[in-house]
């Protein structure tokens, strides 16, 4: 099963640029070296946001799951990166109560089986 309304799913610059992609930020940190390492960079947000969206596109559900704003699924793969590198990663998605498209939460490295 794929993510619901993939196609209009949302990545919101903000969740990049202050989360994803900064070294400073106190809870992202660590995923922001580890998206760095495999060539994203801050001031090119949208090469994140774009393979994001593309990943929870392409691979299916792995984990479905209801939290008090609404569903919030989790989709595993390889991440397609700008130094031709393919991580495995977690992206999480989040359809919140009333809307139509699922927004990303996070995204995170996987070990590689």
């Amino acid at each position: 099963m794929k993510l619901p309304n993939a196609e209009a799913a949302v990545v919101e610059r903000a969740k990049i640029e202050g989360y994803l992609l900064n070294v400073a930020h106190r809870f992202g940190a660590s995923k922001a070296r580890f998206f760095t390492h495999f060539g994203f960079r801050r001031e090119a947000w949208e090469q994140l946001a774009q393979a994001l969206l593309e990943h929870g596109q392409k691979h299916e559900l792995k984990r479905t799951r209801k939290t008090g704003f609404g569903p919030r699924y989790e989709v595993e793969g390889k991440l397609n990166c700008p130094n031709g590198r393919r991580p495995l990663v977690r992206s999480v998605w989040q359809m919140d109560d009333g809307e139509i498209a699922p927004r990303l939460i996070t995204a995170y490295p996987l070990e590689d089986e």
